[in-house]
């Protein structure tokens, strides 16, 4: 939920993103006053028009015939210089502010609470990273020195028009009301489109990222057509809305240039009146007419500008949106070094949507230092989500959890993780080497001896020896030129490496063959003597020197106890060990 009570307006969202520019004010002033020089390049041309007719062609000053040449070279290369200042300059502060906001953007992601992720597309979140940052490059460089120098250039020729006749140039200024009415019409449906182009883009990266992800899923169910389907539609939803705006631009052009173009023809007629003819020169007529011809131009190029700064300011409000939201609640102060493992669920009931219902219901559960407790159930019955509470990655909605007594919302946020491990169901692995996934986290210097004990304890060394660079071979995104159990086995690596007191174990060994899985039960069977370690398990067979089976059923606890004891009730996990080792017979007599 964003912090902001209010949508922003247009000109405060461009306020705040013209903000970032500050610490670079001083290369911005330097392209600013360049663009000042460059504007009045503009002015200073027009202006020589007057004594170069009037004074090389009418009356034919030797003077002023060796000027005009001079003057010419003279400004075209204040021209050159002050263009590349200023477009070098612009340039360079909006890829700093660029820079800065993907920073904070980033951060922001890694800040970002787990059910944010839990509801936003990760297509979207990458379009915001690419395609609006870019957005707003475009806006805070190149539209931002056109309107800044164009804007400069319009004004220094107005003023020479009226300096050379200020009634011709108030017949000019009639059309001013009528182009800035269509500019204001025109700015709001760029802002329209600029947003439907910005959920369009997201829609587009969804749909590709799913097709990635999901590739192999695709071919072997013959998706091909029904996700080519998908993609066809957003991205013909994009193509429209681009075209839209392209449409409302090059109309509105044109009808601006009538505009002006219509005042011109309106000037031209009254300046070639008998009665204006006697008050003005040729040059000072030509003068005035290039001036006028100049501006139609930096005209043309501010009103298509304005679909670009709409484009960036809805995608600096897309940006802001995503800074502006409330990241993790960190409110704990507290900080211990390495705990001892006692952990307690003090009456805990918890709902990821309240109209939903609750997934846990009044849970109390005390597990002691160095216990191994593991947590079975059927699917839906609360077991990932009783876990993800400890690490905070939910936060309660009634109760509350210690650790070593304290509870854990007092806890600083770094400290409480920094006790725990975590082998999850998915397996994430970073596109580095294999070393660096071992130690990832750790700061400092790590040496290469400490790594590989990690990597033999979990039985990965077997098949990082016959890597051609062995620990330093880069293992692809997400460990994709590893096979699933070589994934497996690093994620329990680099668990055992970080050595945290608490262990979590989330159907660690399900990607294992069975001679890997003996292999890995016996490395975590010494593993789990000094550390509290929670096991959520979906085979029965990984679980049976626990310490503590907790059998959940629909968000309750309704059995715990060890192995052979909770097999002698005959209740809930004797029914489910029944049906997991079960032969072919009794599962038909079950069914």
């Amino acid at each position: 939920m964003s912090r902001a009570a209010a949508r922003q307006d247009s000109s405060g969202v461009y306020k705040r993103l013209l903000g970032y520019s500050l610490p670079y004010w001083k290369i911005f002033a330097v392209s600013v006053f360049a663009m000042v020089f460059f504007a009045a390049t503009d002015t200073a041309f027009a202006a020589l028009m007057k004594p170069m007719l009037d004074g090389s062609f009418v009356d034919k000053n030797p003077d002023t015939i060796r000027f005009i040449p001079l003057a010419i070279i003279g400004l075209f290369l204040i021209r050159g210089v002050t263009g590349f200042i200023s477009e070098y300059g612009m340039a360079w502060v909006g890829r700093q502010v660029i820079n800065n906001l993907r920073h904070e953007m980033f951060q922001q992601m890694l800040r970002l609470p787990t059910t944010f992720y839990d509801k936003t597309s990760s297509g979207q979140l990458i379009s915001k990273l690419t395609y609006d940052v870019e957005q707003v490059a475009h806006a805070s460089t190149t539209a931002l020195t056109v309107m800044v120098r164009d804007t400069l250039t319009l004004i220094g020729l107005m003023a020479w028009l009226l300096y050379l006749n200020w009634m011709l140039a108030l017949t000019f200024l009639i059309a001013g009301p009528f182009i800035a009415l269509l500019i204001a019409y025109v700015n709001k449906r760029f802002r329209r489109i600029s947003g439907r182009i910005q959920a369009s883009m997201g829609g587009v990266t969804e749909a590709v990222e799913q097709a990635i992800e999901g590739q192999r899923v695709i071919k072997i169910f013959g998706g091909q057509r029904h996700q080519t389907g998908i993609f066809d539609k957003v991205n013909e939803a994009n193509r429209r809305q681009q075209m839209k705006m392209t449409a409302t631009r090059e109309a509105s052009v044109p009808l601006i240039q009538l505009l002006a173009g219509s005042a011109l023809a309106g000037i031209i007629a009254l300046a070639t009146s008998p009665e204006m003819l006697k008050e003005i020169t040729v040059g000072t007529f030509m003068s005035f007419i290039v001036a006028m011809t100049m501006m139609l131009a930096p005209i043309k190029r501010l009103t298509n500008i304005h679909s670009s700064i709409q484009r960036g300011i809805v995608a600096a409000e897309s940006i802001f949106e995503l800074l502006d939201r409330e990241a993790e609640k960190d409110t704990g102060a507290l900080r211990i070094e390495r705990a001892r493992g006692a952990i307690e669920y003090h009456n805990v009931s918890f709902a990821y949507d309240t109209g939903k219902g609750r997934v846990l219901e009044n849970i109390n559960l005390g597990i002691e230092p160095g216990q191994t407790v593991a947590f079975v159930g059927r699917s839906g019955s609360g077991k990932s989500t009783l876990v993800s509470l400890l690490p905070r990655f939910y936060d309660l909605s009634i109760g509350r959890i210690t650790l070593d007594g304290h509870d854990i919302r007092d806890l600083a946020l770094e400290s409480l993780r920094n006790q725990i491990a975590l082998v999850g169901q998915e397996v994430i692995l970073f596109n580095d080497t294999i070393a660096n996934n071992i130690a990832y986290g750790r700061g400092g210097e790590v040496r290469e001896d400490e790594i590989v004990r990690a990597a033999e304890a979990a039985h990965a060394m077997e098949f990082i020896r016959q890597l051609p660079q062995g620990l330093h071979t880069v293992i692809g995104e997400k460990g994709v030129l590893l096979s699933g159990g070589q994934r497996q086995r690093l994620a329990i690596a680099r668990a055992l490496f970080k050595d945290a007191p608490i262990l979590i174990l989330d159907e660690a060994t399900a990607a294992l063959d069975t001679e890997s899985e003996r292999a890995i039960q016996a490395a975590l069977e010494q593993l789990v003597r000094n550390r509290t370690t929670l096991i959520i398990a979906h085979r029965l067979s990984t679980i049976e020197r626990a310490d503590v089976i907790v059998v959940m059923d629909r968000g309750r606890i309704v059995e715990q106890g060890r192995h052979a004891e909770l097999l002698a009730r005959g209740g809930h996990y004797a029914s489910l060990h029944r049906m997991q080792f079960a032969s072919p017979q009794e599962a038909a007599g079950i069914r």
